[in-house]
């Protein structure tokens, strides 16, 4: 079956950076578009970033652009999240999510999900 495990969260200062972590297996990986969602407890999940199957094609959420950056290596089923200049509102739990569609990985509307790292920003 798929798995996707996320790690590298942590509690963090503001300004400070973190680099996520997924790793996955039971599926073609290079075959799959990988996403990055956040959320925050009593809040629906949200988008962050997406990188296509190919890695040349990526795409983030405008709060995170120039501050988060999506990348992957296909030889280790891995897909990163870097995340730079953190900030308070960042705080959330981060999943890493997978899919063959574009469309339904930008939407959040895939079935596979990771489990989730959590991510504390302090001011």
């Amino acid at each position: 079956q798929v798995q996707l495990v996320e790690s590298g969260g942590g509690l963090v200062q503001a300004g400070d950076s973190l680099r996520l972590s997924c790793v996955a297996s039971g599926l073609s990986f290079s075959d799959y578009n990988m996403g990055w969602f956040r959320q925050v407890p009593g809040k629906d999940r949200e988008f962050v970033a997406a990188i296509d199957w190919s890695g040349y094609n990526s795409y983030s959420e405008a709060s995170v652009t120039g501050r988060f950056f999506v990348s992957r290596d296909n030889a280790k089923n891995m897909v990163y999240l870097q995340m730079n200049s953190l900030k308070p509102e960042d705080t959330a739990v981060y999943y890493c999510a997978a899919d063959s569609n574009w469309g339904q990985l930008m939407a959040g509307v895939t079935d596979y999900w990771g489990q989730g790292t959590r991510v504390s920003v302090s001011s």
